[in-house]
């Protein structure tokens, strides 16, 4: 019953979170984030049992099809730029967090918010304007085409093939 409960309160954070507006809305990839928030931290994580950073991140997109390597740098190496006015749903932002370059990487999912595995909250979503963020923000990439974003984004109540 607690661990019902406790999904059912993620699922309304998230929904509370991410907006009725948002891009992600009932999308696959809202889904599978859905799904992961609340994941305790673990260094290297790659799985449900506990996510990294860049494993959190490696997770969602092979979910939607989407290989990414685990690391955050080479993660970083990945895409197109794209400019903070510019961000769309989906799109990898990075941080650094250690002084030594790109060292975190999440999800935007809109309304300036990104989902991420903290190593301190676990998969949690986070402003961009909070002072932490913005202090250490590097930079965003796309990695999705536009046929793979629009695969990713559409509605999927009709598709609950997403695990």
């Amino acid at each position: 019953m607690k661990k019902k409960l406790a999904a059912a309160f993620l699922s309304l954070s998230i929904v509370l979170t991410l907006g009725a507006g948002s891009a992600f809305a009932d999308s696959k990839m809202d889904k599978v984030i859905d799904r992961t928030i609340g994941t305790k931290y673990v260094s290297g994580g790659t799985s449900t049992n506990g996510f990294d950073c860049s494993g959190f991140t490696m997770y969602v997109f092979d979910k939607v099809g989407i290989n990414l390597p685990h690391q955050s740098g080479s993660q970083y190496k990945m895409g197109k730029s794209v400019s903070r006015s510019d961000l769309r749903s989906g799109d990898l932002v990075f941080f650094n967090t250690s002084g030594r370059g790109v060292s975190h990487v999440g999800i935007y999912v809109g309304d300036g918010k990104f989902a991420h595995a903290s190593s301190s909250k676990g998969v949690t979503i986070s402003s961009l304007s909070d002072s932490y963020y913005v202090n250490r923000y590097v930079g965003a990439k796309r990695v999705m085409s536009s046929d793979a974003y629009q695969d990713a984004t559409v509605d999927s109540q009709d598709n609950d093939d997403v695990q």
